[in-house]
């Protein structure tokens, strides 16, 4: 099958699930690096016209929205599957695939680890610590359902790995580097043993911001 390209920024969370997906297929991918300031460019908006990442490219297919690019890996390379075959357990992990894309991120990630880790990592900022403590409400509401999807299960949708894990991993992977995350992922063993459980895996040790940083320098 031909290599899969995946166009997007190094620490992305969302690009980071599927090159993370990529790796548990045991796939051969390579990593087109998209620079922050040019996502409005129109080389990239050629790609994807609301000038987002990542975005996917197979054998000439495009294909933008990490939900949708996650669900064509796991039908286009089937082993091992990442969707369950029960269909409540499928419901669950779409279910949390849609908690992390508009609770998690939504007002809560793209502010607090935005302010805490990328801006200032990436853009030299001071973080804006009135907006962090606005997420703060939304983000401990977020948290606590995680936990409570999660329960005394390995993984959000039962005792294997699903797409939900490799979505959601990354995003509380950034949260467990701010001071906020004593108050919102410590309090909750379960989540924290998960997150431990998620980081051990080697397609989380092959995708880390830093590796992919170097992979954006060598391209």
């Amino acid at each position: 099958m031909s290599e899969f390209i995946v166009h997007s920024i190094p620490g992305s969370p969302f690009g980071r699930a599927t090159l993370a997906t990529l790796e548990e297929k045991g796939a051969s991918w390579r990593f087109s690096p998209v620079a922050p300031g040019t996502l409005r460019s129109p080389e990239h908006l050629a790609r994807h016209p609301f000038g987002r990442v990542p975005v996917l490219e197979h054998d000439g297919f495009l294909l933008y929205e990490t939900q949708a690019i996650l669900r064509y890996l796991d039908r286009v390379l089937p082993n091992p599957a990442l969707t369950p075959a029960d269909l409540r357990r499928a419901a669950r992990m779409d279910q949390v695939m849609n908690v992390n894309d508009w609770y998690l991120f939504q007002g809560v990630a793209n502010v607090i680890v935005f302010h805490r880790v990328v801006g200032p990592r990436v853009m030299g900022l001071t973080p804006d610590e009135a907006a962090i403590e606005a997420a703060m409400p939304k983000a401990r509401a977020v948290f606590e359902e995680l936990a409570r999807l999660l329960g005394e299960q390995s993984y959000f949708a039962g005792d294997a790995i699903s797409l939900a894990d490799l979505l959601v991993a990354p995003q509380l992977g950034f949260f467990a580097l701010t001071p906020e995350w004593e108050v919102l992922g410590a309090p909750h063993k379960n989540l924290v043993a998960w997150l431990a459980r998620m980081e051990a895996r080697p397609s989380f040790g092959a995708t880390t911001w830093e590796r992919v940083s170097e992979m954006a320098q060598a391209a």
